[in-house]
């Protein structure tokens, strides 16, 4: 790819995400339809996407960033709705939808529709991750999804390369094919078990945030190069490795952590809005392929196999949701017990049930309907090889595309847009804000208790004695922080609605502004130079980054 036609894509995606943020509309529905219809648009170029820039170069990141924000604890909470979903769920649904294919479609053969059942078995991690987001799904629902996702890339692939070896002419057997699959998973935890420590040893030692931030944007390539290497599942290296530095994300210093949180943000946002606009362009790409099907052919295909992915999804998630329990007394004195204690946790602790017992038929439903399909389908449809292994086409090649295409933009719109109606309709418990809040500032409350008293016993050396001044103002910056939760609870201001807090974060905006103008006055002025203006600027923007908290889009 030119590289005009690369910068084209990369900002016209950020410009659809960025508009995207001012409607109720999920991004990734406007960036699918900005490139359905850019692709039909006079000179826009071809852009064809290709697995082997998709998998090992947009992948990995994509997954070390979901990962480095998830909960490994409540992960480990949630270990077995995770796992039925991203490991039972992925081959049920390659087996279940392949053969549904292969009733429907004549002349397909089965270990064709086999492949398509591998590839789009698995719901994307951008796409759950994007929708969740802007849905507002109850945290123990979202915990589940982020973990299927961060791991169902590994089942479908590993599927995907024993049904297209079968496919080829290759030779695949079921005993190879489990064989496959237990390597490629625990080579892929092998290798990030063995990643994991000497990566975060070498981050907490590295001196300098722009090493440490350089090693962060190279870790997760690394991890799945190094497992690749050795036929193992690079997408599980990525993801243990991920976990790990993001569970002691806390023992790294500040600036790395400050720096990392923006650059992965970034990254995030640019690599999420490419694929998904080039989701839409590939749109001219596939419809030249069809070759002997009809349109309407493959509509009414694409149709019946959209139907069977929605239907597969719901016939797997209640089953295993119920089951385990009906003939588990353990497990339902477990749920039991985590159900009653929900409803009288501070929300935000770790394995928050939602205030339920896990027997909310809502729960399965919302589960079932979230499971969007993303990049990583088409990425896997466009690695089927031109020919068999005998010199022959790959039977339905072109179909088999197709249908991934439609069942992906199905998905995504008829799913994504039908996401947030259902969620208010079936009025599913959230978070309560003012609990949360209260979880807040009790712990807050419990640190800043704990950082007076070892400033007290520090103090009392005559080593770190202070200038009465600057002691103060440690005190007073502590009781600042503790308050500030506190005051969130409290009335707002009868004139501005503002809480003291709010008023507080506004007053040393306005009062840094001002520094921030003298600072720049004086470099015009050539009062002082633009190194010391720019260090200056930066002690600012760090006391104004302890100003204010962080607020999530």
């Amino acid at each position: 790819m030119d590289v005009l036609p690369l910068v084209a894509l990369i900002a016209a995606s950020a410009v659809v995400a960025g508009a995207a943020r001012r409607t109720a509309v999920p991004a990734p529905l406007l960036l699918v339809g900005a490139g359905l219809i850019a692709s039909y648009v006079p000179g826009v170029p071809d852009y064809h996407l290709d697995p082997h820039i998709v998998l090992p170069l947009i992948l990995p990141p994509l997954l070390h960033t979901a990962a480095l924000e998830s909960s490994y604890l409540d992960l480990r909470a949630n270990i077995r709705p995770v796992a039925l979903l991203s490991v039972g769920y992925v081959l049920f649904a390659t087996l279940a939808v392949g053969w549904l294919a292969y009733l429907l479609i004549p002349d397909l053969p089965l270990t064709a529709a086999l492949v398509l059942g591998a590839v789009i078995a698995p719901p994307d991690a951008v796409a759950a991750t994007a929708i969740a987001r802007r849905v507002g799904l109850p945290s123990r629902i979202t915990t589940i999804l982020q973990g299927e996702s961060l791991v169902n890339d590994a089942t479908a692939i590993t599927a995907f390369k024993v049904a297209l070896a079968a496919a080829v002419g290759e030779g695949a057997s079921w005993a190879g094919g489990v064989q496959e699959f237990l390597v490629a998973a625990v080579g892929g935890v092998g290798v990030g078990l063995l990643l994991m420590v000497p990566i975060h040893w070498l981050r907490t030692h590295l001196k300098e945030a722009m090493l440490q931030n350089t090693l962060s944007l190279l870790i997760p390539f690394v991890a799945y190069a190094a497992a690749e290497q050795v036929h193992a599942s690079g997408v599980l290296a990525v993801v243990v490795v991920a976990l790990y530095l993001g569970h002691r994300s806390w023992q790294v210093d500040f600036e790395t952590r400050l720096q990392e949180a923006a650059v992965w943000k970034v990254v995030a946002f640019i690599l999420e809005s490419a694929v998904f606009a080039l989701i839409g362009l590939q749109l001219p790409v596939v419809l030249k392929g069809l070759g002997e099907y009809s349109v309407g052919q493959a509509a009414w295909y694409a149709a019946g196999v959209f139907v069977f992915v929605v239907v597969a999804r719901f016939a797997w998630s209640y089953p295993a949701t119920y089951l385990p329990r009906a003939v588990s007394a353990r497990i339902r004195r477990r749920e039991g017990r985590e159900g009653r204690e929900g409803n009288d946790r501070d929300v935000g602790s770790v394995g928050d049930t939602d205030g339920t017992d896990g027997t909310d038929w809502r729960g399965p439903l919302i589960v079932s309907w979230a499971g969007m399909r993303g990049v990583v389908s088409l990425a896997i449809a466009f690695s089927i090889p031109l020919a068999m292994e005998d010199g022959g086409p790959f039977p339905a090649r072109n179909l088999v595309l197709f249908l991934t295409f439609t069942t992906v933009i199905g998905t995504l719109v008829v799913q994504g847009l039908s996401l947030p109606w259902l969620i208010r309709v079936l009025k599913l418990p959230g978070r309560d804000a003012q609990a949360q809040t209260l979880a807040e500032a009790q712990a807050q409350n419990a640190a800043s208790q704990a950082a007076e008293a070892r400033l007290e016993e520090l103090t009392r050396d005559e080593r770190n004695r202070l200038p009465q001044p600057l002691q103060d103002r440690l005190s007073t910056v502590l009781e600042r922080r503790r308050n500030s939760v506190w005051e969130r609870l409290g009335q707002s201001n009868p004139v501005t609605g503002e809480s003291a807090d709010d008023t507080y974060r506004r007053l040393a905006r306005e009062a840094i502004a001002a520094e921030r103008e003298v600072f720049v006055r004086m470099r015009d002025e050539r009062r002082i130079d633009d190194e010391m203006m720019r260090t200056l600027l930066r002690k600012l923007d760090l006391e104004e980054a302890a100003a204010y908290r962080e607020v999530e889009d």
